[in-house]
């Protein structure tokens, strides 16, 4: 009998299960306080990636925006959402403090989930402005947090990143099964009032652990700054949401302005690694070289919430023959459902990462050369699912699912390890403005990825919705270009790690 609900259940169990073991294995060689951060920052990503896993569906399929719209709205979107943490990261160090500004930050995308749940146009643009503002306080704070807990040659620190890793994927694991299905099966709202609940529930963890000292004196209101330009940040947060409100809203011919802000903050990087001197400066220049190849990653990688969205919903068989699984998932799987997928792999293998970089702890370059050629060869994996394509151009789901377990193992080999490097090699004044410009190579990911998503868009090159067939040969065609360029860039950086490593100090 097709159970809706149980595929949610099922899900749920299995993240409970895999969390509660690592907290067992691991709660004595860490700070309390990475846990408390661990499930603020899983139910923040759970409202992340809830709305995430309907924003491209809902645009076009319930708002009618279309392909090229769309992507470039998603493009905008991601690309602020990173690019707002390099605001957010100043101004916390200079006046707000970590902590505070995580809580303004989580409040301000609580307000965007909840109001994504109307469902009219105003309030779609003002939601995500939203969700981009709250994210720029967010989201560098709570990573900086995390790293004030370690000191800088701590062995357990990426280990620590690690875990914190994996409570940002449980969050993401568990968001399509619930949200997703919610938001498809019985309305938007209902999908983006749950992401809601879920930041909600973010901002009561990390209440808690603020009531019960958890974080001790770290992260608190920098000293002598006054009341007054708290109140000053927050009157510019307010005037800020219908601006960028009107940059979503106006997206196709805004991007240009977002990418020059972006390459403003990379200069503003450039200019604080050129102010440093001896062992400091090279240590900020390896962040500068790792940063142009994150973008790289991220690029491609997170064409997961829009081209590869698109690709699942038209050519991906996602009907399901197995009698047990058919009952679970009703007979197919959702697209949304499979941006389970991705997470879902990351809280199976995070455990087994951190225990690897713990006893075979390989440097940061060759790590991210790893995550390059394990990116690529997930796209590699789709090209092949292609030849096995049916008649109807329709690609068997274990192609899909294969090519999301390597941009997984490639994802534990950088992300994690690139939030311990910014902690660990950016001068202590200036982690939290670092983080912030860190992020913001998903800013540049998302202006180049609306440019991919244009490119495939089905209305640009004038072949039918319909036509599975040749949706299938433009979107193959664009999966073996992204191929070929992330093994190149893989080679590249082979030829730079050990310049890196001698100049990050690692043994």
């Amino acid at each position: 009998m097709c159970s809706p609900l149980l595929k949610m259940l099922l899900g749920w169990l299995i993240a409970m299960l895999i969390i509660g073991y690592m907290i067992s294995v691991q709660y004595k060689h860490h700070p309390k306080a990475l846990f408390y951060l661990f499930f603020t920052e899983m139910w923040e990503r759970f409202s992340y990636y809830g709305m995430r896993a309907l924003l491209m569906l809902y645009m076009v399929k319930g708002l009618l925006l279309g392909d090229t719209v769309s992507a470039a709205i998603y493009g905008s979107y991601v690309a602020l959402v990173y690019a707002t943490p390099v605001i957010g990261g100043i101004l916390s160090e200079r006046y707000l403090g970590l902590r505070n500004a995580i809580l303004l930050g989580a409040s301000l995308m609580a307000a965007g989930h909840f109001g994504l749940a109307f469902e009219t146009p105003i309030m779609f643009y003002i939601s995500l402005a939203l969700l981009a503002l709250g994210n720029g306080f967010f989201k560098p704070n709570i990573s900086s947090l995390v790293g004030q807990f370690y000191f800088d040659k701590d062995p357990r620190r990426d280990s620590a990143f690690t875990i914190f890793y994996m409570g940002v994927n449980t969050g993401a694991f568990l968001t399509p099964l619930t949200c997703g299905f919610l938001g498809e099966e019985y309305g938007w709202h209902w999908g983006f009032g749950a992401a809601g609940i879920g930041m909600l529930l973010g901002i009561i963890v990390f209440s808690v652990g603020n009531f019960k000292k958890i974080f001790e004196h770290k992260g608190e209101k920098p000293l002598g700054v006054s009341k007054s330009s708290n109140w000053w940040i927050y009157s510019s947060v307010f005037l800020a949401i219908p601006l960028i409100a009107w940059v979503f809203n106006n997206a196709n011919s805004s991007k240009n302005s977002i990418l020059f802000v972006a390459l403003l903050a990379f200069a503003y990087l450039i200019y604080l690694t050129m102010n440093e001197s001896g062992e400091e400066k090279k240590k900020m220049f390896s962040i500068v070289i790792l940063f142009v190849f994150t973008i790289l990653f991220w690029t491609f990688f997170e064409l997961a919430g829009s081209v590869l969205t698109l690709y699942t919903d038209r050519n991906i068989d996602r009907v399901i023959s197995n009698d047990f699984l058919k009952s679970i998932f009703c007979g197919e799987i959702k697209t949304s459902e499979f941006q389970s997928i991705n997470p879902f792999f990351i809280i199976l293998l995070a455990p087994l990462f951190s225990k690897i970089w713990e006893k075979w702890n390989i440097s940061s370059g060759l790590k991210f050369a790893l995550a390059l050629f394990q990116l690529g060869f997930g796209f590699v994996v789709l090209v092949v699912g292609a030849k096995f394509a049916d008649v109807n151009g329709f690609v068997p789901m274990v192609f899909m699912i294969l090519g999301y377990f390597f941009f997984t193992t490639g994802e534990l080999c950088l992300s994690p390890i690139g939030l311990s490097l910014v902690t660990k090699l950016s001068p202590a004044k200036l982690v939290s403005t670092i983080m912030g410009i860190w992020l913001l190579s998903a800013t540049f990911a998302g202006i180049i990825g609306a440019k991919i998503g244009e490119l495939t868009s089905l209305e640009n090159i004038e072949v039918s919705l319909t036509s599975n067939a040749s949706s299938l040969d433009i979107y193959t065609q664009a999966f073996e270009w992204i191929a070929l360029v992330t093994a190149i860039a893989g080679v590249v950086l082979l030829f730079l790690v050990k310049f890196l490593k001698r100049w990050m100090q690692e043994n």
